[in-house]
């Protein structure tokens, strides 16, 4: 692996040997490997962070490397310099970079030109390290996915979703996303995902009818939280103990956090369900690692 971009352009089998990798090196925490050793890692954050700022930087350095974290106001991004001389410049300086910003096309571009691994930490299309944390979370406390439903509750076209619905793809889950109307995936990109286990529903009780794991996450994504007229129309898609009646037994609750109570999610269930959206979010130290020594290990 050289780089991870997007679920989309990986594997099952890839997904796969990542969570086997990343529950391998959760399992010997304190025991470090360090692939990274001698090298500095550059993470560019257009948008602000705390848990993938904290586990990217957590993770560098107990792989043996140094993080080196810039905001669009630390570096001339901030001015203006467009990311192609932003990535010819650091790819001259730095071994790999971590990217969390707006446009998927900067990290595309930035993998390209820069010569260096590089990694998504999120982008309005894709939240590939967050998809791969929840499928870890999945693994550990459901067992896996074969022969299970997981649903998705929230906005429909989101970066979460999409990540969510091409992992669907390549692993073969059945994935409902239940959504408002005016939030479903486009027609264009349903058809290039070809996956006939995603199904779209604008019930949100449909989508969570004997569902073994119910996701969802925030109604208005960084940069759309002057959209107030966007998170109107999500008012009957909230998860609540109502809802998840209709859920399996021994069903989980996963949030990617930050989270809004009473808006997506009560705070009954998010505090009920805390143990597992806590592991969720340590699950990012452990994916990310496991991300790396893949990109190190050139695996």
């Amino acid at each position: 692996m050289n780089h991870l971009l997007s679920i989309e352009e990986l594997n099952g089998p890839i997904i796969e040997a990542l969570l086997a990798d990343a529950l391998r090196l959760k399992a010997a925490r304190g025991h470090h490997e360090t692939p990274l050793t001698g090298q500095t890692w550059a993470m560019l954050f257009t948008k602000s962070s705390t848990r993938t700022r904290v586990s990217f930087e957590v993770g560098i350095h107990e792989l043996g490397g140094n993080p080196m974290f810039l905001s669009k106001n630390d570096i001339q991004l901030g001015r203006g310099e467009p990311i192609q001389d932003t990535a010819r410049v650091l790819g001259r300086m730095v071994h790999g970079a971590v990217i969390r910003t707006f446009d998927q096309a900067d990290v595309v571009d930035f993998a390209r030109l820069s010569g260096i691994p590089t990694v998504n930490a999120l982008t309005d299309e894709e939240h590939p390290c967050q998809i791969l944390a929840d499928l870890m979370t999945v693994k550990e406390l459901s067992g896996g996915w074969q022969g299970k439903k997981i649903a998705f509750i929230g906005d429909g076209f989101s970066n979460m979703t999409v990540s969510w619905m091409w992992a669907a793809k390549h692993l073969g889950f059945a994935l409902h996303v239940a959504c408002p109307p005016a939030y479903s995936p486009s027609r264009g990109f349903l058809d290039n995902l070809d996956a006939a286990n995603v199904v779209i529903t604008h019930d949100a009780a449909t989508a969570a009818r004997d569902a073994a794991v119910i996701n969802t996450d925030v109604w208005l994504s960084m940069g759309q939280e002057d959209q107030k007229e966007k998170e109107q129309a999500f008012g009957p898609f909230q998860v609540n103990a109502a809802l998840l009646k209709h859920a399996a037994t021994g069903h989980i609750v996963l949030h990617c956090l930050p989270a809004y109570r009473e808006k997506e999610i009560t705070a009954e269930v998010l505090e009920k369900h805390a143990a597992t959206i806590f592991q969720q979010a340590e699950n990012r130290l452990h994916v990310q690692k496991a991300i790396l020594v893949a990109i190190a290990n050139n695996t």
